[in-house]
């Protein structure tokens, strides 16, 4: 039976996309306003995110370095100057990147549906973020109160995908990896890697994916919105079985 649900955080139940147009689009104005790339700059921000994070995911630099390998780069891609205080450059950045937080609209619905369950189950986060900046983004959009427990590397350890990461969480929750569900928009991260550690994984499909081989997505659900959970949630049911959870 599933015990607790865990869900990624960006671009799962927090419009990071939409925070990060808004920021990446203003802070290139502020420096050059009329740029001709403007258009490009949201999208290239989050390719640097993913080519810059998992060197602070290996432990190869710290997370204020890898922020300013990604502005170094951002601002080279397009053409600007390089920010002699690239950290000071970077919290512009943030400023505008957090008055748009904001979360889908299918989250705040979905959790209340599926506390309104019987045998409703717990809910946290599980995130590769930092917890400092994650609850903030919960507590900002409305969502914290509904999570039981917020999960980081710094908790556990461990970065997703690696097996330690899940096994972890779910032993935080006092729980069996099979009693736990994961939720989240990376089809690795976030469903085909819990899977293989146990968990039963959901890749939340917002923007409906093409992918080179089908056979990635096989072994998980794939849903296109969280309000197909509790729906998700029944199906589980009937085929699983185990002990209370822990007290």
């Amino acid at each position: 039976m599933i015990r607790a649900i865990l869900f990624d955080l960006d671009e799962t139940l927090f419009d990071h996309r939409r925070a990060v147009a808004h920021a990446a689009t203003r802070w290139t104005e502020s420096v050059c306003p009329g740029h001709e790339l403007l258009a490009e700059a949201p999208a290239l921000w989050l390719d640097l995110e993913d080519k810059h994070l998992p060197a602070w995911h290996a432990g190869q630099c710290s997370f204020a370095e890898q922020r300013r390998r990604r502005l170094r780069e951002f601002c080279d891609r397009l053409g600007l100057p390089v920010p002699a205080d690239q950290d000071a450059a970077f919290a512009e950045f943030l400023v505008h990147y957090e008055s748009a937080w904001a979360a889908f609209p299918d989250a705040q619905a979905t959790l209340e549906a599926l506390a309104a369950l019987d045998d409703a189950p717990v809910l946290g986060v599980l995130t590769n973020g930092t917890a400092v900046q994650q609850e903030a983004k919960l507590r900002r959009i409305g969502l914290m109160d509904h999570m039981e427990v917020v999960l980081t590397p710094e908790a556990l350890g461990a970065f997703k995908p690696a097996a330690q990461c899940y096994l972890g969480a779910a032993a935080k929750l006092g729980l069996r990896p099979e009693e736990v569900l994961m939720v989240g928009d990376n089809l690795l991260l976030d469903a085909v890697a819990p899977t293989r550690a146990g968990m039963h994984g959901v890749w939340l499909d917002r923007y409906r994916c093409e992918l080179s081989s089908p056979a990635e997505s096989a072994s998980v659900t794939r849903i296109t919105t969280l309000r197909d959970l509790p729906g998700v949630l029944e199906a589980l049911h009937p085929l699983l079985s185990g002990p209370s959870r822990a007290a």
